[in-house]
């Protein structure tokens, strides 16, 4: 089994002790991080280049192309976030700012609406649903239906070893009541694709038949075609297949 964990600061806080009891239970799995910053240090400057001419194009490439490697190879993929002014880190916003390319109404990859996901925040008061929400947005267009989420508010400290005891215990346990769901799925069968990620499909569909039928080149429209998609082709159908 393989993990992706993208870590949306380099920092080895709260988040970070969270994430750590959450792969505890996945110590046979291979397991590669990225943190942020560091592994995808530029921000995304909306020159469309990867929606018009092809993700290649893009001026970070280099950065974004192995951190997709990773995502696609992944069972499990595993995204956490601090709450930074009640949303998700900018390092975390500047990647999937990146990934715009690969949401559904453009090019989503087809390997993502098999995926499994998992999302962890915490907060010094309030706001580790929003971040949680931030990220989570992003894979559900991406195609994910499967996505977990972690989130707790921190009331005393932003430092692990001065929450007190009882706090370190909640925030453990509720992280492995998690961790323990997911890790008694069998990765070998794909993950069911939900009626809403299915909607979100036809709509960008309806969008790309309109692009086709007009006749415009659009990047979009062929990788829509070619993947069979403008007629009775499916991507969670191709997953059912494989697994028959």
């Amino acid at each position: 089994m393989k993990i992706t964990v993208i870590n949306g600061t380099e920092k080895h806080g709260v988040t970070y002790k969270l994430k750590e009891a959450f792969l505890n239970y996945f110590n046979d799995s291979e397991i590669t991080e990225y943190y942020l910053p560091k592994d995808c240090p530029s921000f995304c400057v909306g020159c469309t280049s990867c929606f018009v001419n092809g993700e290649t194009t893009c001026k970070d490439f280099s950065y974004i192309n192995k951190i997709e490697k990773s995502l696609l190879e992944a069972d499990l993929i595993v995204m956490t976030s601090p709450a930074y002014v009640m949303h998700t880190t900018g390092a975390m916003k500047a990647m999937l700012d990146h990934f715009g390319y690969r949401w559904m109404p453009h090019r989503p990859a087809p390997e993502m609406f098999g995926k499994r996901a998992v999302v962890i925040t915490q907060c010094l008061g309030s706001g580790a649903k929003q971040a949680a929400n931030d990220i989570k947005h992003s894979l559900s267009w991406w195609g994910i239906s499967k996505i977990g989420i972690f989130s707790a508010s921190l009331m005393s400290d932003i430092i692990w070893d001065k929450l007190s005891q009882k706090k370190r215990n909640q925030l453990i346990k509720k992280i492995n009541k998690l961790a323990h769901k997911f890790a008694k799925i069998n990765y070998k069968k794909k993950a069911h694709t939900k009626f809403v990620t299915k909607i979100k499909f036809k709509l960008s569909r309806f969008i790309q038949k309109k692009v086709y039928k007009s006749g415009v080149a659009s990047l979009d429209c062929k990788y829509w075609q070619e993947h069979g998609w403008l007629n009775k082709k499916r991507p969670w159908k191709h997953y059912k297949k494989e697994n028959v």
